[in-house]
């Protein structure tokens, strides 16, 4: 009996699905925790207690706010799809075309320097571009299949990931810090009854944040490295006994590939109008090289 490899990786998507279902119950439980059982019944308190659960409810709640943001964002958003009969073409045509692509307005040339052909998807593939086998598709500038979003990081949503990543980093991480003096006190609360419960939710609160804290470190900085140097989790393969990465413009260019140049946006899950226009790989199709190593 043969097996479909391809259809047990589509599979995976329920798995997603299910960790989606996770981080709900996670933000849950904190938010109780941290709202309703340790900060939010100090606000009518008065004094400095008062001010410093203020403080720290509002802290709670912005994060909050952008990590559900940037979560729908990169869950909903595509992470950039091949357009229908793309083809590279050959140097005889690349001054056409670029004079083409300059003349597009809405930038989507069907043509473009570079790049292969997916038998799978029986379509050309853009530089950079990689076939997903969950999504059964070809993703521009693909990173990775997340489960965790249900969805693939390509270049469309790269940014809108990596804010992901950051605030839930940052979320689980003040969760821990806040939780910590109720977390050691758990012990001796946990005798009386009365308050049993609550231990256990700011217990269950404080473990759970802590070993998120700790894991999304380790992606916090990978993708940091990864940005830093306009580079993919595929591509890491790739450059390996590459001297020069081509796709590597110093760390400010780098960086406004991903997240653009106008620095008010860099924070929210958005793109300026302008960027989109202005900088290709936001796109996905094409990529600007180093003039000192060949495309």
């Amino acid at each position: 009996m043969e097996i479909n490899v391809f259809k047990f990786c589509s599979g995976l998507r329920v798995l997603g699905h299910v960790m989606i279902l996770l981080v709900a119950a996670i933000v849950g439980v904190s938010y109780y925790a941290v709202v309703f059982l340790t900060y939010g019944p100090q606000l009518l308190r008065g004094g400095f207690d008062s001010f410093l659960s203020f403080t720290i409810v509002i802290i709670f709640h912005v994060l909050l706010v952008l990590l559900l943001w940037s979560c729908i964002r990169v869950v909903l958003k595509d992470p950039g799809s091949v357009p229908e009969n793309w083809r590279a073409v050959s140097g005889e045509e690349s001054l056409e075309v670029g004079t083409s692509l300059a003349a597009a307005e809405d930038g989507f040339e069907r043509r473009s320097r570079g790049g292969g052909y997916c038998i799978h998807c029986q379509n050309g593939k853009p530089p950079r571009c990689h076939h997903c086998s969950i999504c059964q598709g070809c993703v521009l500038k693909m990173d990775h299949h997340c489960v965790w979003v249900v969805n693939c990081v390509g270049a469309c949503n790269y940014k809108f990931f990596l804010l992901f990543l950051l605030y839930t980093f940052l979320e689980t991480t003040m969760v821990t810090i806040v939780l910590l003096p109720s977390f050691i006190n758990f012990f001796g609360e946990a005798k009386n009854h009365s308050s049993a419960a609550k231990s256990a939710i700011i217990f269950l609160a404080f473990v759970l944040n802590f070993a998120f804290a700790l894991s999304l470190l380790c992606f916090v900085v990978m993708h940091a490295s990864l940005l830093s140097s306009n580079t993919t989790s595929v591509e890491v393969h790739e450059k390996k006994g590459v001297i020069r990465w081509k796709y590597d413009l110093g760390r400010k260019k780098n960086f406004e590939q991903v997240f653009g140049t106008k620095k008010s946006l860099w924070l929210f899950p958005l793109f300026s109008e302008d960027d989109l226009k202005k900088i290709p790989a936001l796109r996905g199709l094409e990529f600007p090289t180093r003039s000192d190593v060949d495309a």
